[in-house]
């Protein structure tokens, strides 16, 4: 990008400007404040119309029209306003039109002149700027068309992530709006609810692969990370500075979280079941809708638990749970008395 003179397209603006004129410019962009701060950390603080308004004893309505007269005899010096906005369209338009606020003004100004270039983009009056919402960040765009188009792409990433409740690659995202990468990174940086998590991938603010929040988000982070389940302790050492006790205590107490074996965990999400033994093949049994035989029941538990068959074999000899008719087959004990075998039901 074309580095431009901040200082000097400023001096150029507000030097034609009368003394109260130019204050009130240079306080309501933080111009001042920027420029003085060059030997530290820099300042880009804006007054407000009233906070300008009380240190000269008058109204914020007059201050807002000696604003708008220092506007209007600014953007008459056309040849210090056009050139940096050519410089600006043209940044913008590689980011595919739009760009949020904070990046945008760094990538201009850098940590000096962010106030200057704020200011350029106000005065030049050929950029549209949408402003800070509940869902975005402030951003600036090469006009409605471009502002548009970044709102409606971040829309339609909103959805597909609600959609699929996974994370996105960049690339992922940015073939729904058939958009070049930078172009659709240029738009998520806008939305708040969008966010990339350290390992480049997109999701929703809020949820934990994006966000985590405490050492429960960090524990589901690990397991859905590993793949398999873990015993707590295992669990415990892939977590810096977790003690022991209290991961055992977030995967006992955390619903995402199935305990399938002698300390092992899984993910909830993964298609385990909650409960003991006996809830697991109550379940099985009522998601089949018939009656089972014993390896059957096996085979389904052991996908579901780690354990030894005779834990399994117990549970099913419980009577108040289970029946099993002559066939063999087993019953949940709430679904009526022992059904009636082939033979008995083909001569009846």
């Amino acid at each position: 990008m074309v580095k431009l003179d901040y200082q000097k397209i400023g001096e150029q603006l507000l030097s034609q400007l009368p003394a109260k004129q130019r204050e009130v410019v240079e306080r309501r962009f933080g111009l001042k404040t920027g420029r003085r701060a060059a030997e530290g950390e820099p300042r880009f603080q804006r007054e407000t119309l009233e906070a300008i308004g009380k240190s000269h004893k008058i109204c914020r309505e007059r201050v807002r029209q000696i604003e708008k007269a220092a506007f209007s005899k600014m953007k008459k010096n056309a040849a210090a306003v056009k050139y940096p906005a050519r410089v600006f369209g043209k940044h913008l338009r590689d980011f595919g039109g739009a760009r949020e606020e904070s990046v945008l003004l760094e990538e201009l100004g850098g940590p000096l002149f962010k106030a200057h270039a704020y200011f350029l983009l106000v005065i030049s009056g050929e950029f549209a700027r949408g402003a800070e919402s509940d869902g975005n960040n402030a951003f600036w765009a090469v006009d409605s068309q471009f502002q548009a188009a970044a709102k409606n792409f971040i829309a339609l990433a909103m959805a597909k992530l609600n959609e699929t409740k996974k994370l996105a690659t960049p690339r992922e995202l940015a073939a729904l709006g058939g958009l070049k990468k930078p172009v659709a990174e240029s738009y998520l940086g806008i939305s708040k609810e969008i966010q990339k998590n350290k390992d480049g991938f997109y999701g929703l603010r809020n949820w934990p692969e994006v966000n985590p929040k405490g050492i429960k988000d960090k524990i589901y982070l690990l397991l859905k990370k590993s793949r398999n389940p873990l015993h707590f302790s295992d669990v415990a050492k892939g977590i810096q500075g977790s003690l022991v006790q209290t991961v055992h205590n977030e995967l006992i107490r955390d619903k995402r979280f199935v305990l399938i074996g002698r300390g092992k965990y899984a993910l909830k999400e993964w298609g385990y079941v909650e409960g003991d033994v006996k809830d697991v093949i109550n379940n099985i049994l009522g998601s089949e809708n018939r009656p089972l035989t014993k390896s059957e029941i096996l085979e389904k538990v052991m996908k579901q638990r780690q354990i030894k068959e005779n834990t399994v074999l117990m549970n099913l000899s419980n009577k108040k749970f289970f029946s099993r008719d002559n066939d063999g087959r087993y019953w949940r004990a709430a679904e009526g008395e022992p059904r009636l075998t082939r033979t008995e039901v083909q001569q009846a």
